[in-house]
């Protein structure tokens, strides 16, 4: 039997001493983070993805093994623990295969079997089963007892056909065969139940058929969905006698005059017993397929959107759009401070709107503001023209809609009541929606992910599988850009490698008792901030107050005398402009200035980059978003018309693109390529700024129908034209 370090080696394609590198770090407490970005030499350089399916699937084959050792010990306590058996339980690949073999020997609640072996049936059934020629109504005569309750040939028989279909039904066999025949060549099904309505969401499936070899996973997800709400029927099927046929051969002898009997019995254990179990795993299985793929597709489109780049440095104006409650304004510094709040009434009237842009321009110029960041929820649209008009007056300005999904659970929550006391809800999220445009992940951090709305069916998702894995990118995200320890909220510290959410919340204590941290090392003196916790965080919190140039990189503390041992091996000194320290390590030998400075190749090479660069930002290479000064409408829109937007979700049909109408246009997967994809996310990713052409547009249903193919054929048609 393979280690498990054998088996995950083969699966990731990675050599075995990797994994098992991997495996010691985990098991030692080190971080997903920490080890990809400071153990490379001891794994080869995975990426932050590999490492984290390297321990997704650590821990199910641990589970497997487990289980397995649990079978084992529970069959060999009855007795009837064989050799083979054991080998069987040892080489099983999943949890499906463990049970299956379990299944004879797990106690059971009372089934007509178990009440046919208490009646002391169990011997005919098996003279019966050995197929030797002898008549079974013969052989039942022997077995015919009132006292134990069986009273006639009849019954004795219908007792042993019980106990043969029950051992049949426990095969675990035949179950394996039969359960890859439904996924080869079943269907599922779908009607609608009684009373559903005939234009329903769910009309694509009232009558629908599909092979389960075929079927896609958001099919899979809105059928659930549907059944769960009373309104869909689905139901597995096999065609013809395939299934009956199956578990007839592998019970029948191969004998001259099959019995008639067996084969009764076969047919009974195939309709009663086997085929329902079937049909509830394969929809299980289809639904674990289903929602693994939804909850991987989520984590990549809550990765580009957490990660999209940061508008820093201006004074910034949230407006939270609305009608009743009126237009909430919030001015927030370049470091995302309060300078001052309102409300407007933009909505009620035109002279409530000039109201409100003689107050927006007031603030305009009392505070400087270079940018608005505009929900996009109710009043949202009106909401724009208002700003269109109030930046014919501020030529330097512009505006951006900024997804405001998750920011009324922000800012009814503990945190920001916490954070912001002195506001009520309302203004809470006009300064979330500032804070958006400025730095999407330093806001984004605050809220659940579910709440974030790239996903699809996420509600109906295992949670605690959600959870973690969008825990995961939150993580990874945050890593990867790194924390300024002095202006960090809680929130966000306490997704740092190694942090939790008291050490966290020290922190942010001890800097307001004692005023901001002065280097790395003082995080030590920080209430529960253990060695470990400091090994793991270190190289993730930034100290731009630091004397030490190196506490404002991603360099880690254990490797700064490497660091300034390379400086020197390349002749730089203090004050010196460090942009093109990579070019000069590769020019000097990576592999002989990493021995002269006693770390590893990998390590060295991110030194040097973190050195050329202090306090980078790796968003701030990505397209920076698009700011506006005009606004365009839905009835403005013309098939054939090219223009820009950004992806605000990519789901398994195809990619919702923001292109400035408050209505996200969809481009079908058929409309991502010229070529057939599995899934758009093989092209684009949220954030992304695409050319999209209108395809059509439907005002009524608020539909609107793009294509991005077609803008590549354009602009390759003009770059022609161009040519000539």
């Amino acid at each position: 039997m393979q280690s498990i370090t054998e088996i995950l080696a083969k699966e990731l394609g990675q050599k075995q001493e990797y994994v098992e590198n991997v495996v010691a770090l985990i098991d030692e407490g080190n971080t997903i983070p920490f080890i990809a970005r400071y153990r490379k030499e001891m794994h080869g350089a995975m990426d932050d993805t590999t490492l984290r399916n390297l321990e997704t699937r650590l821990t199910y084959l641990r589970n497997l093994q487990q289980r397995r050792d649990e079978v084992k010990k529970s069959i060999e306590n009855q007795g009837k623990l064989t050799e083979e058996l054991s080998a069987a339980i040892d080489n099983a690949a999943t949890m499906t295969e463990v049970e299956d073999l379990y299944r004879p020997y797990k106690q059971k609640r009372r089934t007509r079997g178990s009440v046919a072996r208490e009646k002391g049936l169990e011997p005919l059934a098996e003279a019966i089963f050995a197929q030797d020629g002898q008549d079974p109504s013969l052989l039942a005569e022997g077995y015919v007892d009132p006292e134990k309750g069986v009273n006639s040939i009849e019954e004795a028989l219908q007792g042993a056909n019980d106990i043969i279909a029950e051992n049949l039904s426990d095969d675990a066999d035949i179950r394996k065969s039969l359960r890859e025949l439904v996924m080869r060549r079943g269907l599922l099904t779908c009607k609608a139940e009684e009373g559903a309505e005939e234009e329903g969401v769910y009309k694509l499936y009232y009558d629908f058929s599909q092979p389960i070899s075929r079927i896609l996973d958001h099919q899979i997800l809105a059928i659930n969905r549907g059944e769960k709400e009373g309104i869909l029927k689905p139901n597995v099927a096999l065609s013809g006698n395939e299934g009956a046929a199956l578990v007839c051969r592998a019970a029948l002898k191969p004998v001259m005059h099959v019995s008639a009997f067996v084969r009764a019995a076969a047919e009974d254990a195939y309709e009663r017993l086997i085929f329902p179990s079937i049909q509830r795993e394969v929809r299980n299985e289809l639904s674990d397929r289903a929602y693994e793929g939804a909850i991987h597709n989520f984590a990549l489109n809550l990765k580009p959107l957490l990660m999209q780049p940061p508008v820093k440095g201006f004074v910034t104006m949230g407006l939270d759009p609305g009608y009743r409650n009126g237009c909430k304004v919030a001015v927030v510094d370049a470091t995302g401070k309060v300078l001052d709040t309102s409300v407007v009434y933009p909505t009620f009237s035109e002279r409530k709107k000039q109201e409100a842009i003689a107050i927006l321009s007031g603030l305009m110029r009392k505070h400087s503001v270079r940018h608005i960041a505009i929900g996009n929820g109710t009043a949202s649209r009106e909401t724009e023209a208002m700003t269109v008009e109030l930046l014919k007056s501020f030529p330097e300005a512009s505006y951006m809609i900024v997804n405001e999904a998750g920011a009324s659970v922000y800012s009814a929550s503990p945190l920001a009541a916490e954070e912001f006391p002195e506001y009520d809800v309302n203004l809470r999220s006009a300064v979330s929606i500032a804070r958006r445009l400025q730095d999407p992940l330093a806001e984004l951090v605050k809220i659940d992910p579910k709440a974030i709305g790239v996903g699809q069916y996420q509600h109906d998702c295992p949670q605690k599988e959600l959870d973690a894995a969008l825990g995961a990118v939150v993580e990874d995200c945050v890593n990867a850009v790194g924390v300024d320890a002095n202006t960090a909220s809680r929130s966000l510290l306490q997704q740092v490698s190694g942090l939790t959410a008291t050490t966290a919340k020290n922190i942010v204590a001890y800097r307001e008792e004692n005023g901001p941290f002065t280097s790395r090392a003082q995080l030590k003196k920080v209430p529960k901030l253990g060695p470990k916790a400091f090994e793991q965080c270190a190289g993730f919190l930034r100290i731009p107050e630091s004397k030490e140039i190196l506490d404002n990189t991603g360099v880690h503390p254990e490797s700064y005398a490497a660091a300034k041992a390379l400086l020197n091996l390349l002749g730089c000194k203090k004050g010196d402009n460090l942009s093109d320290l990579t070019a000069k390590l590769e020019a000097y030998g990576l592999s002989k200035a990493a021995a002269e400075c006693a770390v590893g190749e990998p390590t060295l090479l991110d030194i040097a980059k973190e050195l050329s660069k202090p306090g980078r930002d790796p968003r701030d290479e990505l397209p920076a978003p698009i700011l506006r000064k005009d606004v365009l409408e839905m009835k403005d829109l013309k098939p054939g018309m090219e223009l820009t937007g950004t992806v605000r979700n990519v789901i398994d049909f195809g990619v919702f693109v923001d292109i400035g109408v408050h209505q996200d246009g969809l481009v079908h997967i058929s409309e991502v390529c010229n070529r057939r994809l599995r899934h758009p996310s093989e092209m684009v990713k949220v954030g992304d700024v695409v050319k999209v052409v209108v395809l059509s547009v439907d005002e009524k249903r608020h539909r609107i129908s793009l294509s991005m193919k077609q803008a590549g054929k354009k602009n390759a048609q003009r770059e022609t034209q161009n040519t000539k």
